[in-house]
């Protein structure tokens, strides 16, 4: 095979010296062409037959010239010029084998010839062989190569910053490549290995190179392959962690190259993330689990390439704690509490531009004090979790300090009743806390002040207080400050003068023995301490004093070093009236008395006599014989003292007498006159024989007849012995003689006699003469018994209606004898009515309902409230009652408890009532009286089915007036209520004049006139009775005194006990009652001065003042 190459290129060079030659040769020759398009399928043709062919026809033909070759990868392109217009040639190439291909073509000048099925990258050797007939040139040899096959599965293996690395399959065992990108060839040559790998280095980072790569067999090329690849774009920088949530964290990254794709890799998670214009680069990472450490890698991305990538963790923020609150405070630190998060121990307290770390236990809350603060200061935290440096989203929490303490608390004064404190201003605070029994009150200070008074008031007289006053800032308090503090006691009520003698008094007053309370008494200069025991009476004797002297005194009760107002009275010491030298005649009493007294009474059975005064005791015009009860009283400012008493019997009356003969001369009878005075008996002495009698005579025996005898007469009363008897001679009966002799001052001392009886019959003128005039002047004085013996006989039968012109005497009449009168007449009312049922108010189911378990209403005219059930009472404790107009004008009730406002409201509604009249308070000293049954101003309240509003509201001194609008929620029926409401009356008592009451009578009766309405008015105070009946029965009595000129106020007291029990309660109520008629008497009525001045003896009940007097 090398042979014919070698002899080819030997001919091929000898061909271009002969080409002359053969160009003639071929003209010569004839070729007879067929068609020059036809082909002969090559035939093989051993080497030495081509040589000798090649050689003969190359003698005789031209050979082809300038023969042009196009390789392809299974096909070579020949083109060539026609040889003398040839149009059939030999195309004969071989490798490894030879083959030939016979073409003729007959058009044009050149002929283009494609041999296909060739091996891709092989060398062939081509021969063109022109024929002409017979006759073949000697054939032109041309060596063409195939174009070797593109490598295959051509790809960028790894790629970074600076470099790319290709690879590829190797080509048919080429081992010669060109590589081409950016006008620079590579020459590449493979290995053994079967894939080609090449790093092209030096490359820009993030830039997209073409790459054409070749393959090359004997310097020929193939076709080649296109590719493009990139290098890895440069690793971000200045990767941020810019927020971290407990579901999220977001990163920051500068822009590389204006790249716009990354990737970024977690938890086997790739996220692409694209890039906006702007510099930096933002992507937040969500759907995280809190408190989570989590690895990423960054990667620029350029042309689906990525960087190298970086790699950093991060950390999402923890939860929040929860329960984060202030459990305690003082003034310079808060303690907080929360609940530990996921077992984190770490977290971070911001305040007040603060960190502080907490580093929790293992207990499941966390506390921490903050110490060092301002107190009274509002500080805001913020708590943080912290989870490998990263902190929660935070919780805040306002929270204040308390405030510090006052330096000073003080109380200031007090009363019975109140205690006025006084502490120092804390830094300006305003709110501060007072505490004490339990009870709290908020105190609000002056700004403009710098300490804070305040009065605590409704307490409990004498007794003591622990006081608590905190400052407080945001409804935080300070720690405290304490006081014990007292209120003061109770001035006494009362001091009891128990007993007086001649040179001491003892007082008592009561006590509480709970309270251990001390009493200072001061007596005559000196102070005497008496501490309470266990007996409710304190007494105090105090001696050595001096007889009828008064002493002042006063007592003071001392409790936690506070004196309670005195007590302040006076007392005397009574007086010895033994051992007053007194003078009695058998008319008068006269003695001077030493010590204090201001009145004195000499009293029989019959009469008094009063001294004119001083201290010379003079009576006059006694009665002889008569025992008088000397009495002594001091009266100061209406207080009476019991001086003493003392019993002298006034000399007994003159006797004169005379003796009767009797007993035939032996006896005598001796008689005498009864005398005008008191005798228990007659002291007859006759001859020394003395006897005693109570009859007006006296028979004597054992004298002789015919004889004279002495005779004495003197009265005694009692023990008492008229010093001076009655002195006569009595002559027994002288025999045969005249039966009665009288024969009278035969003895020397007749005109002894005869004087006496001149001055007996002149001492009884004189009496009868003084009786006369007291009779002219003071008939009642004789008339008075008589009138009170048959006082309780006119009583019980019914009175009669006093006429005005009357009344006046009547009242008087009745104010004599310390108002006996009207006690008389009070105390016959008390039985009237008391015989009636009452049965419904003591059912078990209306007890309840009742205030007082005695004040109950009769059966027979008690108000029936309708039911709005069979089952529902009809019951309320009231009752109607009389009136100048008619039977049922008023309904009398008792003060409305809180389980009965219902009830009472629709007493109101059901009896159409237009006017409420109130006596009473609703609590009196401390004692509740009646439930406040309307509502406060313009704020409507519902009572059951009635909504009650008070529409106007007037206050006065002694009375408010009110006006309600009561409406039905059901039927919306309206109506109005007049309100009279008396302020200033007294429980049991009266108030202090007739004038006020009267004047609110005024209005009362005014509003009843102008309803002209026979709907009752209602009236309470209390119990429904005292106070009540008073204003009923004083309306009543002033209609009947304007109608009829006459009153019968005992008759209509009488009617409306008929009614209601107890009506009109006490006696002075029903003294009251008569003054109020005698003050709207018309003057000329009015006889005299009006009694009602002397109060303190009006309003006192007459049977106690009698009791005074005569315990005294």
């Amino acid at each position: 095979m090398f042979g014919l190459e070698q002899i080819q290129m030997k001919l091929l060079c000898f061909e271009t010296r002969s080409n002359c030659l053969m160009l003639l040769v071929l003209i010569m020759l004839k070729w007879d062409f067929s068609d020059c398009s036809s082909e002969t399928s090559p035939t093989a043709v051993s080497p030495t037959t081509q040589l000798t062919t090649y050689l003969t026809t190359k003698l005789s033909l031209e050979n082809v010239k300038n023969v042009q070759v196009s390789a392809a990868d299974v096909s070579i392109t020949l083109m060539w010029e026609k040889v003398q217009n040839i149009s059939t040639y030999i195309v004969r190439y071989f490798h490894n084998s030879s083959k030939e291909v016979n073409v003729n073509c007959t058009e044009g000048a050149s002929i283009t010839h494609e041999i296909s099925g060739l091996t891709p990258g092989t060398k062939y050797n081509f021969t063109i062989i022109t024929v002409r007939e017979e006759s073949k040139s000697t054939g032109y040899t041309v060596k063409a190569v195939t174009r070797p096959l593109n490598p295959e599965e051509l790809k960028a293996v790894t790629q970074n910053e600076t470099s790319i690395t290709l690879q590829w399959r190797k080509v048919s065992n080429i081992y010669s490549y060109i590589l081409v990108y950016n006008e620079t060839n590579v020459t590449v040559s493979a290995s053994d290995e079967e894939k080609v790998i090449k790093e092209i280095d030096g490359l820009t980072s993030a830039t997209r190179y073409s790459f054409r790569l070749f393959a090359v067999f004997e310097n020929v090329m193939s076709s080649g392959i296109s590719f493009s690849a990139a290098t890895a774009p440069p690793n971000v920088e200045d990767v941020q962690l810019i927020n971290q949530t407990e579901t999220s964290i977001t990163l920051q990254w500068r822009k590389v190259n204006n790249i716009y794709s990354y990737i970024l890799f977690y938890n086997e998670t790739n996220v692409t993330v694209s890039a906006s214009d702007e510099e930096k680069v933002i992507k937040e990472i969500d759907g995280l689990t809190s408190a989570t450490r989590y690895s990423f890698r960054l990667f620029a991305v350029f042309e689906n390439v990525t960087s190298s990538g970086i790699s950093f963790s991060a950390a999402t923020a923890p939860p929040n704690v929860e329960d984060f609150q202030r459990i305690n405070q003082n003034e310079t630190s808060i303690t907080l509490q929360w609940r530990k998060v996921n077992n984190l121990c770490s977290y971070l307290l911001v305040y007040n531009e603060t960190n502080v770390t907490v580093s929790a236990s293992d207990e499941e809350k966390v506390i921490t004090d903050i110490n060092g603060l301002t107190s009274a200061t509002r500080y805001s935290f913020r708590l943080f979790t912290v989870f490998e440096n990263v902190t929660s989203s935070g919780i805040s929490l306002s929270a204040a300090t308390a405030p510090r303490n006052s330096n000073w608390f003080k109380s200031i004064s007090q009363n019975e009743s109140s205690i006025t404190l006084q502490w120092e201003k804390v830094d300006g605070i305003l709110d501060y806390r007072l505490v004490f029994s339990r009870e709290q009150i908020n105190v609000s200070a002056n700004v403009s002040q710098e300490q804070v008074t305040h009065v605590v008031s409704g307490l409990t007289n004498g007794t003591k207080y622990s006081f608590s006053v905190f400052a407080v800032f945001e409804n935080i308090q300070s720690s405290g400050t304490e006081l014990t503090a007292a209120t003061v006691p109770l001035t006494l009520a009362a001091v009891r003068v128990t007993e007086r003698t001649v040179s001491s008094v003892t007082l008592e007053w009561n006590v509480d023995v709970g309270k251990k309370w001390i009493y200072i008494l001061h007596f005559n200069g000196k102070n005497i301490t008496l501490n309470t025991t266990t007996n409710n009476v304190l007494s105090s004797t105090l001696s050595s004093l001096q007889p009828g002297t008064e002493y002042t005194f006063s007592v003071v009760t001392k409790f936690f070093e506070l004196h309670s107002k005195a007590y302040e009275g006076f007392t005397v010491t009574a007086i010895d009236c033994s051992a007053v030298n007194w003078h009695v005649t058998d008319s008068s009493i006269q003695g001077e008395v030493g010590g204090l007294f201001s009145n004195a009474t000499a009293a029989n059975k019959s009469e008094t006599h009063v001294s004119p005064g001083g201290s010379n005791v003079s009576f006059t015009g006694l009665y002889p014989g008569a025992t008088y009860r000397i009495t002594l009283m001091y009266e100061k400012n209406s207080y009476f003292f019991h001086q003493c008493t003392h019993n002298l019997t006034i000399i007994p009356p003159v006797l004169s007498g005379h003796c009767e003969h009797w007993g035939g001369g032996y006896s005598v009878q001796i008689v005498w006159n009864k005398p005008p005075g008191v005798w228990t008996a007659v002291e007859v002495n006759v001859s020394g024989r003395t006897l005693r009698t109570g009859e007006q005579y006296v028979t004597v025996s054992g004298f002789q007849p015919a004889t004279a005898y002495q005779v004495s007469l003197a009265a005694l009363s009692g023990a008492v012995r008229r010093p001076e008897p009655f002195v006569f001679l009595c002559h027994t009966d002288p025999r045969g003689e005249s039966r009665y002799s009288l024969v009278c001052f035969t003895q020397p001392d007749s005109v002894r006699v005869i004087a006496g009886s001149v001055i007996a019959v002149l001492i009884i003128g004189v009496l009868l003469c003084i009786a006369a005039f007291v009779y002219y002047k003071r008939p009642d004085i004789i008339s008075r018994r008589k009138f009170y013996s048959g006082a309780a006989e006119q009583l019980n039968t019914k009175p009669k209606a006093i006429s005005a012109v009357k009344f006046a005497a009547h009242f008087h009449r009745l104010s004599e004898n310390e108002y006996m009168g009207f006690s008389e007449e009070y105390e016959n009312l008390s039985p009237v009515g008391r015989d009636q049922t009452q049965k419904v108010a003591l059912l078990p189911e209306n007890k309840s309902k009742n205030r007082f378990v005695n004040i109950l209403p009769y059966d027979w005219c008690r108000v029936k409230l309708s039911k709005s059930s069979p089952t529902a009472s009809d019951y309320i404790n009231a009752s109607y009652m009389p009136g100048y107009n008619s039977k049922r004008e008023y309904i009398a009730t008792q003060g409305p408890l809180s389980s009965t406002l219902n009830d009472f409201w629709q007493m109101v509604w059901e009896q159409r009532v237009n006017g409420i009249v109130m006596v009473t308070n609703c609590t009196e000293k401390g004692r509740a009286k009646c439930e406040e049954y309307w509502p406060p101003f313009s704020k409507p309240c519902l009572y059951g089915e009635l909504l009650v509003t008070t529409t106007s509201e007037q206050e006065e001194s002694n009375w408010t007036l009110r006006e309600f609008t009561v409406k039905h929620r059901d039927t919306c029926e309206e109506c109005r209520v007049k309100h009279f409401h008396f302020t200033v009356w007294p429980d049991h008592g009266v108030p202090l004049n007739t004038e006020i009451l009267i004047q609110f009578r005024g209005l009362v009766r005014q509003h009843i006139e102008r309803q002209a309405s026979s709907a009752p008015t209602v009236v309470h105070c209390s119990a429904g009775v005292g106070r009540t009946g008073t204003i009923i029965a004083l309306d009543v009595l002033l209609q009947q005194l304007q109608n009829q000129k006459a009153v019968g106020i005992n008759d209509f007291v009488h009617r409306m006990r008929l009614h209601r029990t107890n009506m009109v309660q006490t006696e002075s109520q029903y003294i009251f009652l008569h003054q109020c008629i005698m003050d709207c008497l018309p003057s000329d009525k009015k006889t005299e001065e009006s009694m009602y001045a002397n109060a303190d003896i009006i309003y006192v009940n007459a049977t106690a003042l009698k009791e005074l007097h005569s315990n005294a």
